[in-house]
Protein backbone atom coordinates (compact mmCIF):
# COMPACT_ATOMS: atom_id res chain seq x y z
CA UNK A 1 0.00 0.00 0.00
CA UNK A 2 2.95 2.33 0.64
CA UNK A 3 6.37 2.27 -1.00
CA UNK A 4 9.78 2.12 0.68
CA UNK A 5 12.94 4.12 0.20
CA UNK A 6 16.04 2.53 1.72
CA UNK A 7 18.72 5.09 2.62
CA UNK A 8 20.71 2.77 4.88
CA UNK A 9 24.33 1.85 4.38
CA UNK A 10 25.78 4.67 2.33
CA UNK A 11 26.47 8.16 3.63
CA UNK A 12 23.53 10.49 3.11
CA UNK A 13 24.09 13.18 0.48
CA UNK A 14 23.83 16.86 1.34
CA UNK A 15 21.24 19.52 0.56
CA UNK A 16 19.38 19.26 -2.76
CA UNK A 17 20.79 15.80 -3.46
CA UNK A 18 19.14 14.45 -0.30
CA UNK A 19 15.89 16.28 -0.99
CA UNK A 20 15.78 14.74 -4.45
CA UNK A 21 15.67 11.26 -2.90
CA UNK A 22 12.60 12.02 -0.79
CA UNK A 23 8.94 11.67 -1.81
CA UNK A 24 7.00 14.74 -2.84
CA UNK A 25 3.70 15.40 -4.63
CA UNK A 26 3.56 16.96 -8.09
CA UNK A 27 2.06 20.43 -7.55
CA UNK A 28 2.71 22.73 -10.49
CA UNK A 29 1.56 26.17 -9.41
CA UNK A 30 3.30 27.79 -12.39
CA UNK A 31 1.15 25.82 -14.85
CA UNK A 32 -2.01 26.65 -12.91
CA UNK A 33 -1.05 30.32 -12.91
CA UNK A 34 -1.79 30.69 -16.61
CA UNK A 35 -5.26 29.22 -16.12
CA UNK A 36 -6.22 31.50 -13.25
CA UNK A 37 -4.90 34.69 -14.88
CA UNK A 38 -7.99 35.27 -17.09
CA UNK A 39 -10.31 34.46 -14.18
CA UNK A 40 -8.61 37.03 -11.99
CA UNK A 41 -8.71 39.70 -14.66
CA UNK A 42 -12.34 38.95 -15.42
CA UNK A 43 -13.18 39.60 -11.77
CA UNK A 44 -11.14 42.81 -12.00
CA UNK A 45 -13.19 44.10 -14.92
CA UNK A 46 -16.67 42.72 -14.20
CA UNK A 47 -16.74 42.42 -10.40
CA UNK A 48 -19.74 40.68 -8.85
CA UNK A 49 -21.16 39.64 -12.22
CA UNK A 50 -18.05 37.57 -12.89
CA UNK A 51 -18.21 36.02 -9.40
CA UNK A 52 -21.83 35.00 -9.96
CA UNK A 53 -21.00 33.42 -13.33
CA UNK A 54 -18.07 31.45 -11.88
CA UNK A 55 -20.25 30.19 -9.04
CA UNK A 56 -22.58 28.71 -11.65
CA UNK A 57 -19.71 27.34 -13.76
CA UNK A 58 -17.53 25.85 -11.04
CA UNK A 59 -19.91 25.25 -8.13
CA UNK A 60 -23.17 24.52 -9.92
CA UNK A 61 -25.19 27.24 -8.18
CA UNK A 62 -26.88 30.38 -9.45
CA UNK A 63 -26.51 33.23 -6.98
CA UNK A 64 -28.44 36.47 -6.74
CA UNK A 65 -25.68 38.00 -4.65
CA UNK A 66 -22.30 36.90 -3.35
CA UNK A 67 -22.50 38.35 0.16
CA UNK A 68 -24.06 36.04 2.71
CA UNK A 69 -27.02 37.69 4.48
CA UNK A 70 -26.64 38.33 8.20
CA UNK A 71 -29.74 36.24 8.82
CA UNK A 72 -28.03 33.19 7.32
CA UNK A 73 -25.15 33.51 9.79
CA UNK A 74 -27.54 33.72 12.74
CA UNK A 75 -29.56 30.79 11.43
CA UNK A 76 -26.45 28.66 10.97
CA UNK A 77 -25.35 29.31 14.54
CA UNK A 78 -28.82 28.61 15.94
CA UNK A 79 -28.92 25.31 14.05
CA UNK A 80 -25.43 24.18 15.02
CA UNK A 81 -25.20 20.89 16.91
CA UNK A 82 -24.49 21.88 20.55
CA UNK A 83 -21.69 19.31 20.76
CA UNK A 84 -20.00 20.80 17.69
CA UNK A 85 -20.51 24.30 19.08
CA UNK A 86 -18.83 23.32 22.35
CA UNK A 87 -15.86 21.86 20.44
CA UNK A 88 -15.50 24.97 18.27
CA UNK A 89 -15.68 27.25 21.30
CA UNK A 90 -12.96 25.26 23.06
CA UNK A 91 -10.82 25.37 19.93
CA UNK A 92 -11.27 29.16 19.80
CA UNK A 93 -10.47 29.53 23.52
CA UNK A 94 -7.22 27.58 23.25
CA UNK A 95 -6.18 29.34 20.05
CA UNK A 96 -6.70 32.71 21.72
CA UNK A 97 -4.52 31.70 24.66
CA UNK A 98 -1.62 30.84 22.38
CA UNK A 99 -2.00 33.67 19.90
CA UNK A 100 -2.62 36.37 22.51
CA UNK A 101 0.84 35.59 23.91
CA UNK A 102 2.37 36.32 20.48
CA UNK A 103 1.50 40.01 20.56
CA UNK A 104 4.51 42.27 20.17
CA UNK A 105 5.06 45.48 22.12
CA UNK A 106 6.86 48.58 20.81
CA UNK A 107 10.56 48.61 21.66
CA UNK A 108 12.87 51.62 21.81
CA UNK A 109 16.66 51.51 21.52
CA UNK A 110 18.65 54.53 22.64
CA UNK A 111 21.38 54.32 20.00
CA UNK A 112 23.30 57.38 21.25
CA UNK A 113 22.40 60.29 23.53
CA UNK A 114 19.71 62.15 21.63
CA UNK A 115 19.27 59.43 19.03
CA UNK A 116 16.75 56.63 19.31
CA UNK A 117 14.96 54.11 17.10
CA UNK A 118 11.59 52.71 18.07
CA UNK A 119 9.99 49.73 16.38
CA UNK A 120 6.23 49.77 16.56
CA UNK A 121 3.91 47.02 15.31
CA UNK A 122 0.90 47.99 13.25
CA UNK A 123 -1.77 45.51 12.11
CA UNK A 124 -2.76 45.12 8.49
CA UNK A 125 -5.87 47.24 7.93
CA UNK A 126 -8.04 44.73 6.08
CA UNK A 127 -7.66 40.99 5.57
CA UNK A 128 -9.48 38.50 3.37
CA UNK A 129 -9.70 35.01 4.84
CA UNK A 130 -10.31 31.90 2.76
CA UNK A 131 -11.95 28.72 4.05
CA UNK A 132 -11.92 25.75 1.64
CA UNK A 133 -15.13 23.94 0.80
CA UNK A 134 -14.24 21.14 -1.59
CA UNK A 135 -13.90 17.54 -0.42
CA UNK A 136 -14.38 18.51 3.23
CA UNK A 137 -15.68 21.37 5.34
CA UNK A 138 -13.12 23.24 7.44
CA UNK A 139 -14.57 25.40 10.21
CA UNK A 140 -11.25 24.81 11.97
CA UNK A 141 -9.55 26.82 9.23
CA UNK A 142 -11.88 29.72 9.96
CA UNK A 143 -10.61 29.68 13.54
CA UNK A 144 -6.95 29.31 12.58
CA UNK A 145 -7.10 32.31 10.25
CA UNK A 146 -9.42 34.59 12.20
CA UNK A 147 -8.00 34.26 15.71
CA UNK A 148 -4.43 35.46 14.97
CA UNK A 149 -5.79 38.29 12.81
CA UNK A 150 -8.11 39.37 15.61
CA UNK A 151 -5.39 39.10 18.24
CA UNK A 152 -3.13 41.20 16.01
CA UNK A 153 -5.79 43.93 15.99
CA UNK A 154 -6.86 43.74 12.34
CA UNK A 155 -9.75 46.16 12.06
CA UNK A 156 -11.56 44.85 9.00
CA UNK A 157 -11.96 41.20 8.14
CA UNK A 158 -13.96 39.31 5.52
CA UNK A 159 -14.19 35.61 4.76
CA UNK A 160 -14.87 33.75 1.53
CA UNK A 161 -15.86 30.11 1.16
CA UNK A 162 -17.28 28.30 -1.88
CA UNK A 163 -21.05 28.23 -2.39
CA UNK A 164 -22.62 24.83 -1.85
CA UNK A 165 -25.47 23.54 -4.02
CA UNK A 166 -26.71 21.43 -1.09
CA UNK A 167 -27.19 24.56 1.03
CA UNK A 168 -28.94 26.89 -1.37
CA UNK A 169 -25.77 28.46 -2.70
CA UNK A 170 -24.46 29.43 0.73
CA UNK A 171 -21.17 28.19 2.17
CA UNK A 172 -21.45 25.17 4.43
CA UNK A 173 -23.53 26.06 7.53
CA UNK A 174 -20.77 24.97 9.90
CA UNK A 175 -18.46 27.50 8.22
CA UNK A 176 -21.12 30.16 8.71
CA UNK A 177 -21.64 29.15 12.34
CA UNK A 178 -17.90 29.39 13.01
CA UNK A 179 -17.92 32.89 11.52
CA UNK A 180 -20.79 33.86 13.80
CA UNK A 181 -18.96 32.51 16.85
CA UNK A 182 -15.92 34.58 15.92
CA UNK A 183 -17.88 37.74 15.20
CA UNK A 184 -17.13 37.73 11.46
CA UNK A 185 -20.20 39.23 9.81
CA UNK A 186 -18.78 39.91 6.34
CA UNK A 187 -18.89 36.58 4.52
CA UNK A 188 -18.96 35.80 0.79
CA UNK A 189 -20.11 32.71 -1.10
CA UNK A 190 -17.10 32.73 -3.41
CA UNK A 191 -14.49 30.03 -3.95
CA UNK A 192 -11.25 29.35 -5.78
CA UNK A 193 -9.06 31.86 -7.60
CA UNK A 194 -12.01 34.21 -8.02
CA UNK A 195 -12.20 34.65 -4.22
CA UNK A 196 -8.56 35.75 -4.10
CA UNK A 197 -9.22 38.12 -7.01
CA UNK A 198 -12.24 39.56 -5.22
CA UNK A 199 -10.09 40.40 -2.20
CA UNK A 200 -7.19 41.68 -4.29
CA UNK A 201 -9.15 43.99 -6.59
CA UNK A 202 -12.38 44.54 -4.73
CA UNK A 203 -15.82 44.51 -6.35
CA UNK A 204 -19.05 46.48 -6.03
CA UNK A 205 -19.84 44.49 -2.89
CA UNK A 206 -16.46 43.66 -1.38
CA UNK A 207 -13.82 46.26 -0.54
CA UNK A 208 -10.25 45.29 -1.49
CA UNK A 209 -8.04 43.74 1.18
CA UNK A 210 -4.38 44.29 1.99
CA UNK A 211 -3.73 40.60 2.62
CA UNK A 212 -5.26 37.19 1.91
CA UNK A 213 -4.68 34.12 4.05
CA UNK A 214 -6.03 30.60 4.28
CA UNK A 215 -5.46 27.20 2.69
CA UNK A 216 -6.98 26.14 -0.60
CA UNK A 217 -6.47 24.06 -3.73
CA UNK A 218 -3.94 24.64 -6.50
CA UNK A 219 -6.11 27.36 -8.07
CA UNK A 220 -6.13 29.32 -4.82
CA UNK A 221 -2.36 28.87 -4.52
CA UNK A 222 -1.87 30.05 -8.11
CA UNK A 223 -4.05 33.12 -7.55
CA UNK A 224 -2.01 34.00 -4.46
CA UNK A 225 1.14 33.83 -6.56
CA UNK A 226 -0.50 35.99 -9.24
CA UNK A 227 -1.29 38.73 -6.74
CA UNK A 228 1.95 38.60 -4.74
CA UNK A 229 3.23 42.15 -4.62
CA UNK A 230 -0.25 43.63 -4.87
CA UNK A 231 -1.44 42.01 -1.67
CA UNK A 232 0.24 40.14 1.15
CA UNK A 233 -0.26 36.39 1.39
CA UNK A 234 0.47 33.79 4.03
CA UNK A 235 1.79 31.00 1.81
CA UNK A 236 1.06 29.12 -1.40
CA UNK A 237 -0.35 26.14 0.45
CA UNK A 238 0.08 22.82 -1.36
CA UNK A 239 -1.21 19.36 -0.45
CA UNK A 240 -0.99 18.54 3.24
CA UNK A 241 1.95 16.52 4.59
CA UNK A 242 2.83 14.47 7.62
CA UNK A 243 6.26 13.08 8.39
CA UNK A 244 6.83 10.80 11.37
CA UNK A 245 10.33 10.27 12.75
CA UNK A 246 10.10 7.07 14.79
CA UNK A 247 12.27 4.37 16.31
CA UNK A 248 11.43 0.97 17.78
CA UNK A 249 9.75 2.57 20.82
CA UNK A 250 6.86 3.84 18.65
CA UNK A 251 3.50 2.09 18.57
CA UNK A 252 2.85 0.97 14.95
CA UNK A 253 -0.91 1.38 15.41
CA UNK A 254 -0.40 5.03 16.39
CA UNK A 255 1.96 5.71 13.50
CA UNK A 256 -0.35 4.06 10.96
CA UNK A 257 -3.38 5.99 12.21
CA UNK A 258 -1.50 9.28 12.00
CA UNK A 259 -0.37 8.62 8.43
CA UNK A 260 -3.96 7.82 7.46
CA UNK A 261 -5.26 10.94 9.23
CA UNK A 262 -3.46 13.19 6.74
CA UNK A 263 -3.97 10.91 3.75
CA UNK A 264 -7.74 11.37 4.09
CA UNK A 265 -7.45 15.05 3.14
CA UNK A 266 -6.61 14.62 -0.51
CA UNK A 267 -5.24 12.08 -3.04
CA UNK A 268 -2.12 14.27 -3.22
CA UNK A 269 -1.63 14.32 0.56
CA UNK A 270 1.78 13.07 1.68
CA UNK A 271 2.34 10.50 4.43
CA UNK A 272 5.99 9.76 5.21
CA UNK A 273 7.51 7.57 7.93
CA UNK A 274 11.24 7.94 8.61
CA UNK A 275 12.59 5.16 10.82
CA UNK A 276 15.70 3.20 11.69
CA UNK A 277 13.61 0.18 12.67
CA UNK A 278 12.76 -2.27 9.91
CA UNK A 279 10.52 -4.09 12.37
CA UNK A 280 8.50 -0.89 12.91
CA UNK A 281 8.35 -0.29 9.16
CA UNK A 282 6.95 -3.80 8.63
CA UNK A 283 4.47 -3.43 11.47
CA UNK A 284 3.21 -0.05 10.24
CA UNK A 285 2.80 -1.35 6.68
CA UNK A 286 0.82 -4.28 8.06
CA UNK A 287 -1.26 -2.07 10.34
CA UNK A 288 -2.25 0.25 7.48
CA UNK A 289 -4.31 -2.45 5.78
CA UNK A 290 -7.03 -3.03 8.40
CA UNK A 291 -7.09 0.61 9.51
CA UNK A 292 -7.62 1.87 5.96
CA UNK A 293 -10.31 -0.75 5.36
CA UNK A 294 -12.16 0.39 8.49
CA UNK A 295 -12.33 4.09 7.66
CA UNK A 296 -13.99 6.45 5.16
CA UNK A 297 -12.74 8.16 1.97
CA UNK A 298 -10.71 5.06 1.09
CA UNK A 299 -10.76 4.85 -2.70
CA UNK A 300 -11.02 8.53 -3.56
CA UNK A 301 -8.41 9.89 -1.14
CA UNK A 302 -6.57 7.59 1.25
CA UNK A 303 -5.42 4.82 -1.07
CA UNK A 304 -4.27 7.18 -3.84
CA UNK A 305 -2.44 9.29 -1.23
CA UNK A 306 -0.65 6.36 0.39
CA UNK A 307 0.20 4.75 -2.95
CA UNK A 308 1.29 8.03 -4.57
CA UNK A 309 4.86 9.07 -5.17
CA UNK A 310 4.51 11.61 -2.34
CA UNK A 311 4.22 8.93 0.37
CA UNK A 312 6.77 6.38 1.55
CA UNK A 313 8.46 4.61 4.43
CA UNK A 314 12.06 5.84 4.50
CA UNK A 315 14.58 3.55 6.19
CA UNK A 316 17.68 5.14 7.74
CA UNK A 317 20.61 3.90 9.83
CA UNK A 318 19.69 5.77 13.01
CA UNK A 319 17.84 8.69 14.57
CA UNK A 320 20.73 11.02 13.68
CA UNK A 321 20.31 10.17 10.00
CA UNK A 322 16.56 10.43 10.45
CA UNK A 323 16.94 14.00 11.70
CA UNK A 324 18.91 14.89 8.60
CA UNK A 325 16.20 13.39 6.42
CA UNK A 326 13.29 15.19 8.10
CA UNK A 327 15.21 18.48 8.02
CA UNK A 328 15.80 18.00 4.29
CA UNK A 329 12.11 17.16 3.83
CA UNK A 330 10.81 20.15 5.84
CA UNK A 331 7.39 18.71 6.61
CA UNK A 332 4.26 20.72 7.24
CA UNK A 333 3.56 18.45 10.23
CA UNK A 334 6.38 16.49 11.88
CA UNK A 335 5.75 13.94 14.61
CA UNK A 336 8.63 12.75 16.80
CA UNK A 337 7.92 9.30 18.19
CA UNK A 338 11.30 8.23 19.50
CA UNK A 339 12.96 7.58 22.84
CA UNK A 340 13.57 10.98 24.48
CA UNK A 341 11.32 12.65 21.92
CA UNK A 342 11.52 16.15 23.49
CA UNK A 343 15.29 16.36 23.06
CA UNK A 344 15.07 15.05 19.50
CA UNK A 345 12.36 17.63 18.72
CA UNK A 346 14.61 20.42 20.02
CA UNK A 347 17.17 19.56 17.35
CA UNK A 348 14.77 19.78 14.39
CA UNK A 349 15.49 22.80 12.18
CA UNK A 350 12.86 22.58 9.45
CA UNK A 351 9.17 21.88 10.13
CA UNK A 352 5.91 23.78 10.05
CA UNK A 353 4.90 22.37 13.44
CA UNK A 354 6.43 19.62 15.60
CA UNK A 355 4.36 17.13 17.59
CA UNK A 356 6.26 15.51 20.44
CA UNK A 357 5.68 11.98 21.66
CA UNK A 358 2.79 9.54 21.37
CA UNK A 359 0.17 11.83 22.94
CA UNK A 360 0.59 14.81 20.61
CA UNK A 361 -0.84 13.64 17.27
CA UNK A 362 -1.25 16.00 14.34
CA UNK A 363 -5.03 15.77 14.75
CA UNK A 364 -4.68 17.56 18.09
CA UNK A 365 -2.91 20.43 16.35
CA UNK A 366 -5.54 20.51 13.63
CA UNK A 367 -8.22 21.37 16.14
CA UNK A 368 -7.54 21.90 19.82
CA UNK A 369 -3.86 22.16 20.75
CA UNK A 370 -3.98 25.97 20.61
CA UNK A 371 -1.33 25.98 17.87
CA UNK A 372 -2.06 27.10 14.31
CA UNK A 373 -2.66 24.58 11.55
CA UNK A 374 -2.07 26.93 8.61
CA UNK A 375 1.49 25.82 7.92
CA UNK A 376 4.10 25.85 5.11
CA UNK A 377 4.03 22.87 2.73
CA UNK A 378 6.19 21.53 -0.08
CA UNK A 379 9.45 21.94 1.85
CA UNK A 380 8.82 25.65 2.45
CA UNK A 381 9.32 25.14 6.19
CA UNK A 382 13.03 25.72 5.54
CA UNK A 383 12.25 29.42 5.00
CA UNK A 384 8.66 30.08 6.10
CA UNK A 385 6.58 29.90 9.27
CA UNK A 386 3.02 28.97 10.04
CA UNK A 387 0.31 31.58 10.43
CA UNK A 388 0.57 33.63 13.61
CA UNK A 389 -0.18 37.05 15.03
CA UNK A 390 3.08 38.24 13.47
CA UNK A 391 1.71 37.37 10.02
CA UNK A 392 -0.76 40.25 10.38
CA UNK A 393 1.63 42.81 11.85
CA UNK A 394 4.03 45.20 10.17
CA UNK A 395 7.09 46.47 11.98
CA UNK A 396 7.70 50.19 11.45
CA UNK A 397 10.90 51.92 12.62
CA UNK A 398 10.54 55.41 14.05
CA UNK A 399 13.82 57.37 13.88
CA UNK A 400 14.10 60.31 16.29
CA UNK A 401 17.46 62.20 16.42
CA UNK A 402 18.29 65.59 17.89
CA UNK A 403 20.49 68.14 16.10
CA UNK A 404 23.40 67.16 18.30
CA UNK A 405 22.98 63.45 17.65
CA UNK A 406 22.83 63.99 13.88
CA UNK A 407 25.87 66.27 14.04
CA UNK A 408 27.83 63.53 15.79
CA UNK A 409 27.36 61.06 12.91
CA UNK A 410 26.87 63.42 9.96
CA UNK A 411 30.38 62.96 8.56
CA UNK A 412 29.85 59.18 8.40
CA UNK A 413 26.57 59.65 6.53
CA UNK A 414 28.25 61.96 4.00
CA UNK A 415 31.20 59.59 3.60
CA UNK A 416 28.95 56.60 2.89
CA UNK A 417 26.76 58.62 0.51
CA UNK A 418 29.82 59.65 -1.51
CA UNK A 419 31.15 56.08 -1.45
CA UNK A 420 27.90 54.98 -3.07
CA UNK A 421 28.01 57.88 -5.56
CA UNK A 422 24.81 59.35 -4.14
CA UNK A 423 25.95 62.92 -3.37
CA UNK A 424 22.42 64.23 -2.85
CA UNK A 425 22.10 61.91 0.14
CA UNK A 426 25.05 63.66 1.71
CA UNK A 427 23.77 67.04 0.65
CA UNK A 428 20.52 66.43 2.56
CA UNK A 429 22.64 66.25 5.72
CA UNK A 430 24.99 69.12 4.82
CA UNK A 431 22.01 71.42 4.24
CA UNK A 432 21.13 71.13 7.93
CA UNK A 433 24.55 72.43 9.00
CA UNK A 434 25.06 75.25 6.51
CA UNK A 435 26.81 72.85 4.11
CA UNK A 436 29.74 72.34 6.47
CA UNK A 437 29.40 68.99 8.17
CA UNK A 438 30.84 68.67 11.68
CA UNK A 439 33.82 66.34 11.81
CA UNK A 440 34.96 67.08 8.23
Amino acid sequence: MISRIDLRGDALPEGPALRALLPRADFDVAAALEKVRPICEDVHHRGDAALIEYAEKFDGVRLDQVRVPAAALKEALAGLDPVVREALEESIRRARLVHCAQRRAPHTVQVVPGGKVTEKWVPVERVGLYAPGGRSVYPSSVIMNAVPAQEAGVGSMALASPPQADFGGLPHPTILAACALLGIDEVYAVGGAQAVAMFAYGTETCAPANMVTGPGNIWVAAAKRYFTGRIGIDTEAGPTEIAVLADDTADPAHVASDLISQAEHDPLAAAVLVTDSEALADAVAKELVPQVAATKHVEDRIVPALQGRQSAIVLVDGVEEGLRVVDAYGAEHLEIQTADAPSVAERVKNAGAIFVGPWSPVSLGDYCAGSNHVLPTGGCACHSSGLSVQSFLRGIHIVDYTREALADVAHHVVTLAEAEDLPAHGAAVKARFGWKVPGQ
